[in-house]
């Protein structure tokens, strides 16, 4: 990962990539995407925030939520140079059910999806896995652990979630750019496996 994200020298891809993939970073509303995709991307992460307004009271439900101020709107944009022939787009999708008409666009032609989830708002999670599950999107989960306290066994989350055996599960923070790493590596890893 380049330390000098945002810097004239990490704008452009090098000329030796020669493959590019395309993953998205989905879940529900106010999971943490946005901060994901921030603390992987190389680059300024290009973002669709706006900030919340009383207008959505009513149809944003702040429930569990504190300190959210603004909200995707359309997508979070993001890139990751892997190697010198791979590099990984990242595409963050807004939570908000008003938002899901984009998502037929933003599933074309990608890999995968990692599908971050809050363990306190399990239930928020399956409008989304109905969305993979829709546009045939292999997928791992991201257990988004803002306080470590918080952790539930992996098999409570599996069984909550009515997962496959083979769909990978595991634990980060959005805000650590090394635990955010490992859950990429999960899902790239279980896209390989199947695959193959």
């Amino acid at each position: 990962m380049d330390s000098n994200a945002g810097s004239a020298e990490s704008v452009y891809v090098p000329e030796a990539v020669v493959t590019a993939a395309k993953i998205l970073v989905v879940g529900h509303f106010a999971v943490g995407k946005t901060t994901f995709i921030g603390t992987l991307s190389e680059i300024t992460p290009l973002r669709t925030e706006e900030k919340m307004t009383q207008a959505s009271a009513h149809v944003d439900d702040l429930r569990g939520v504190t300190g959210k101020e603004t909200t995707t709107v359309a997508l979070d944009f993001g890139r990751l140079t892997l190697s010198e022939e791979l590099v990984l787009y990242l595409f963050g999708t807004p939570g908000q059910q008003r938002f899901m008409q984009l998502w037929e666009d933003m599933a074309r032609g990608a890999l995968g999806a990692l599908l971050l989830v809050d363990p306190s708002r399990l239930h928020e999670s399956f409008p989304v896995i109905d969305l993979i599950e829709k546009y045939g999107l292999e997928y791992a989960i991201a257990v988004n652990s803002f306080e470590q306290d918080n952790r539930h066994a992996e098999e409570e989350l599996r069984e909550a979630l009515d997962l496959l055996p083979h769909t990978p599960v595991v634990f980060c923070d959005a805000r650590d750019q090394k635990s955010s790493a490992q859950a990429l590596i999960t899902l790239v890893q279980h896209l390989l496996a199947r695959a193959n």
